[in-house]
């Protein structure tokens, strides 16, 4: 299950804005590199959506299925917020759906039988 936990506005290549939906995992426990330790921790990703703010707004708290699942990408540098570092990351977060519940939409939504086709 993920949770949207927020929103923020942002801006396409064209600069149209719209709303960005904030995404996040459900708790998972992760062992340090460094110390051995276990913390709790969760994944965050954000997908665009066609709301409007106010609506954004209210779709916070809002549970769906599916997962935030790691994927490979080019590598960038990322600025780690905490401490002004900037790190080389080669992967990021996406949200995916259980494959249950993922119903994409049909390449054609109708066709016409051939009888009612006009030439």
């Amino acid at each position: 299950m993920i949770t949207i936990t927020g929103y923020r506005l942002a801006k396409n290549k064209d600069e149209k804005e719209f709303i960005a939906l904030e995404l996040q995992g459900d708790i998972e426990m992760v062992q340090s590199l460094e110390t051995g330790a276990f913390y709790a921790t969760a994944r965050k990703a954000s997908v665009t959506s066609t709301f409007s703010e106010e609506i954004a707004k209210g779709l916070i708290g809002t549970k769906m299925p599916g997962i935030i699942k790691r994927v490979e990408s080019d590598p960038y540098d990322y600025t780690v917020a905490e401490t002004g570092e900037v790190i080389k990351l080669a992967h990021r977060y996406e949200y995916q759906p259980e494959v249950a519940s993922y119903n994409p939409m049909p390449e054609k939504m109708f066709s016409l039988r051939p009888s009612l086709v006009k030439s």
